[in-house]
């Protein structure tokens, strides 16, 4: 009976530490891009609006911008701020568009555990783009932003 009452304890332990580490709590800053939750919902399609401003993830495979190698600038689907570059990109794998660097500034890191990895915002409008880990290419900076394709717009080169 012990053994059963310690395994039912154990379980509820770990089911709860699990469920507290996969909340964030978004951190209450200012950006320079505000706007209304309604003016959000009629700026963004419904899964837009659910990745970027409720911190919600798409579907892995799902975003043309995974399979996309043109050369161009991957800017904010919000506000479009320029995120990342074509050069930085990369085939991670995951079925997310991935960069093993941001455009410095432009990217906003909240806190977060190296499991889930940090989580990603854009650093002007405060949108959710994704999150980063340290298992990106060793050859430069060993960083994998893992994005949400539907979080971000690609600008061509010309």
């Amino acid at each position: 009976m012990k053994k059963i009452i310690l395994l039912f304890t154990m379980i509820g332990l770990i089911s709860c530490n699990g469920n507290a580490q996969k909340e964030t709590k978004k951190e209450s800053k200012t950006y320079k891009v505000t706007k209304t939750e309604a003016e959000w919902k009629s700026q963004l399609s419904a899964l837009e609006y659910h990745v970027l401003r409720e911190e919600g993830t798409e579907r892995a495979f799902t975003s043309p911008l995974n399979a996309n190698y043109k050369e161009g600038m991957y800017v904010c689907k919000a506000c479009s701020t320029p995120l990342f570059k074509s050069e930085n990109k990369f085939d991670s794998g995951t079925g997310w568009p991935s960069f093993d660097q941001e455009i410095k500034g432009s990217v906003a890191f909240s806190s977060g555990s190296d499991y889930y990895g940090r989580e990603e915002h854009c650093a002007t409008c405060g949108g959710h783009l994704g999150h980063v880990f340290n298992d990106g290419p060793k050859k430069t900076t060993g960083k994998r932003h893992c994005i949400n394709g539907v979080a971000l717009k690609f600008i061509p080169n010309k």
